[in-house]
């Protein structure tokens, strides 16, 4: 499988010179994260591939890394779901529609979707894994023609914890998707799967010849998971993860994100496990 490209939206003197967006939208998915919509005041798209992160500025607070969750085919507008969970998230929390802030991105490989057309994928999320990985499933859905059997494995911790819910229900109706969702813990109210997205495994026919699955999700996560899919026959080099991991410049200078050497903000976020295998900070065996 060819490198997933790096890809930026234009070239600017200086990679931390950011622009403005405009929020043109929130909704609340659950009681900590919320889908905002923004817009890039000089009306250029953003021009990013699924699997790529901006950082987002908030005056006077501080800037923050966030993965994209819209796909480059829905137009002008990009979404961030973003979990409040420090300074520049509650910021952002406060701030209503109209306001602005900085964006500086895309940055890093995105999903390698060319080498995706033509085959059956299978998107494997584990909690807010789901957040980049819905940028990939849109954007699928919005090409399905493009590309073969198209199956989404969704684990949560608990029902209440389900990002896009309502979309999933839409994705579920359709009949050329087959989408299968666990919760780690249930409640009374909860009808389905029960257990770690592992046991979605069970019934599911993978054609090693030609499945690419792409997961996100915490390192345990990613252990379990890999070794399902290296017993179905896909090699390494076709196994696709997005290693988001302690990301803060965004261009590979403040050395937060290091693994061995290898910058994920730059290198990654999108690797190959045939990349990450030999990194032994990754986690991953």
């Amino acid at each position: 499988m060819s490198t997933p490209a790096t890809v930026h939206r234009r070239l600017k003197p200086s990679p931390f010179l950011p622009d403005l967006a405009e929020i043109v939208r929130k909704d609340r998915l659950t009681a900590a994260e919320t889908l905002y919509q923004l817009r890039l005041v000089d009306g250029t798209e953003l021009g990013h591939v699924p699997g790529q992160f901006v950082e987002v500025g908030v005056f006077g607070v501080g800037e923050a890394p966030f993965s994209i969750s819209s796909s480059p085919s829905r137009g002008e507008v990009f979404e961030l779901c973003i979990r409040r969970v420090g300074d520049v998230t509650g910021a952002l929390e406060r701030l209503g529609l109209g306001a602005r802030v900085t964006v500086r991105g895309p940055f890093g490989r995105g999903f390698p979707l060319d080498a995706m057309r033509g085959r059956n994928v299978l998107v494997i999320a584990g909690g807010l894994g789901i957040v980049p990985l819905r940028s990939l499933i849109i954007n699928l859905l919005d090409e399905r023609a493009d590309f073969g059997d198209f199956t989404i494995l969704y684990g949560c911790k608990n029902p209440t914890d389900m990002l896009f819910k309502d979309e999933i229900t839409r994705w579920a109706a359709r009949s050329d998707v087959d989408i299968r969702i666990t919760a780690d813990i249930a409640d009374p109210s909860w009808k389905g799967n029960v257990g770690p997205v592992t046991t979605l495994f069970r019934r599911l026919t993978i054609d090693p010849r030609n499945t690419v699955p792409v997961m996100v999700g915490p390192p345990v996560m990613f252990r379990h998971v890999v070794k399902q899919v290296l017993a179905c026959g896909i090699p390494e080099d076709r196994i696709v993860l997005s290693l988001e991991r302690r990301m803060k410049c965004g261009v590979g200078e403040c050395g937060h994100c290091q693994i061995n050497g290898v910058y994920v903000c730059q290198d990654g976020p999108v690797f190959t496990y045939a990349e990450l295998k030999r990194l032994e900070e990754a986690m991953l065996r």
